[in-house]
């Protein structure tokens, strides 16, 4: 009886022991996505995408222009900066990569999945992209943090690292530095982090280490406008550039993207100057107002970097110097921007959704942990603003 008595007990410390690491396993799926999680996760596609921006458009667009790949040369930085070909590796990063453990979507849904942003720096135009990306965020249900570096590399650095540390289920970054961008993609890829890269373009190193890269073609973009704007200029005249940042991508495609096309549409329109004064109304006044008194009316156009201010300095030295015959363009689109081109001031400006930016990294992340697949590059759509449709974009993002 007493071996009865015994062999009976066993079999039920046995059978409860089976129940509570069932119950166990149950809960840590539950807990973790599956099956329901991502059912849940892939029903709230819609809902994310009948989102708008606060110009009206859509606050999800994937799918830009495709432009026709050249075939990569030999060595492009042997080129002359002039030659759109140069520019290669940056314009069309992530055209030609070798993915580097990149990890395999665990498809169990966004519902719940803990990401964290790290932007370039603190400004009105980051502040736009990352109310969009919230907004993507809390219709998946998802735990968005946000970081901000304010421009400073080596702190942006110091975020990866905190990052990792934190390990959340997916970085999306913005390369403060195209250059250094490889070295923050590694680290990340090495620590077994899932990435997007987003916004900027990094160097095509960078995109071995990334799930994919999303944002503008800004290349593709300044080289539509540059064509517009030799237009307006009948593809003659000396011009001049106000550049962004040095070291961002934006740096190189809003100067040497429509210097390099204009070399070849418009060949007789000679570049004067170039220089980056900064985001400062007042830098930016002091540099045109130089340009002025060294080139006369030689200087018939200025290309800028950024519509909000460097083309309110621009627009007051022109002003001052009773300038109104130089044709203007600009990356858009702020609403100081929309208002100059409103105004007839501002010939022409690029879209650029800033909510749409945040949006479309946020949303790509969503995808792959829905198990959807990703391309490599998402761009967002190109189109130039003009007095002909700008009020198609009110009221502004930023």
């Amino acid at each position: 009886m007493k071996k009865i008595f015994m062999m009976l007990m066993v079999c039920l410390l046995a059978f409860s022991a089976g129940m509570v690491f069932a119950n166990g396993q149950q809960e840590s799926t539950s807990s973790s996505g599956g099956s329901d999680n991502l059912a849940a996760s892939l029903a709230l596609d819609a809902k994310a995408l009948a989102l708008t921006a606060a110009d009206g458009q859509p606050l999800i667009k994937i799918g830009g222009d495709k432009r026709v790949v050249p075939a990569r040369p030999a060595n492009p930085e042997a080129l002359p900066e002039t030659d759109p070909l140069h520019w290669w590796d940056m314009e069309f990063a992530g055209e030609i990569t070798n993915k580097t453990n990149i990890p395999k979507s665990p498809a169990d849904g966004a519902i719940g999945k803990k990401v964290i942003m790290i932007v370039h720096g603190d400004h009105p135009w980051t502040t736009a992209c990352t109310n969009g990306a919230q907004k993507v965020a809390d219709a998946y249900q998802m735990d968005l943090k946000i970081l901000s570096p304010n421009w400073d590399l080596a702190v942006q650095n110091q975020m990866i690292d905190q990052s990792i540390n934190e390990r959340p289920d997916m970085i999306l970054l913005i390369p403060l530095d195209a250059k250094t961008a490889p070295q923050q993609a590694r680290k990340i890829n090495k620590a077994g982090v899932p990435l997007i890269l987003f916004n900027t373009l990094p160097d095509a190193a960078a995109m071995d280490y990334a799930i994919a890269w999303t944002g503008p073609d800004d290349f593709g973009q300044f080289r539509k406008l540059a064509r517009l704007w030799a237009d307006a200029l009948g593809k003659t005249g000396g011009v001049a550039y106000v550049q962004h940042a040095p070291g961002g991508s934006p740096y190189f495609a809003r100067c040497f993207g429509p210097i390099s096309e204009l070399s070849q549409y418009a060949p007789d329109i000679k570049v004067l100057d170039k220089q980056a004064p900064g985001f400062e109304a007042d830098k930016t006044m002091q540099l045109v107002s130089d340009w002025l008194t060294r080139f006369g009316d030689d200087l018939k156009g200025i290309c800028a970097a950024d519509d909000s201010a460097q083309a309110l300095g621009i627009f007051e030295a022109l002003k001052k110097a009773g300038r109104e015959d130089v044709i203007v363009v600009a990356a858009g689109n702020s609403k100081v921007g929309m208002d100059l081109v409103k105004d007839g001031k501002l010939y022409a400006i690029t879209y650029q959704t800033a909510e749409g930016d945040g949006a479309l990294a946020v949303k790509t992340a969503a995808d792959w942990f829905n198990g959807k697949e990703i391309e490599p590059i998402r761009n967002l759509p190109q189109h130039m603003i003009t007095a002909a449709d700008v009020e198609d974009f009110y009221p502004p993002q930023w």
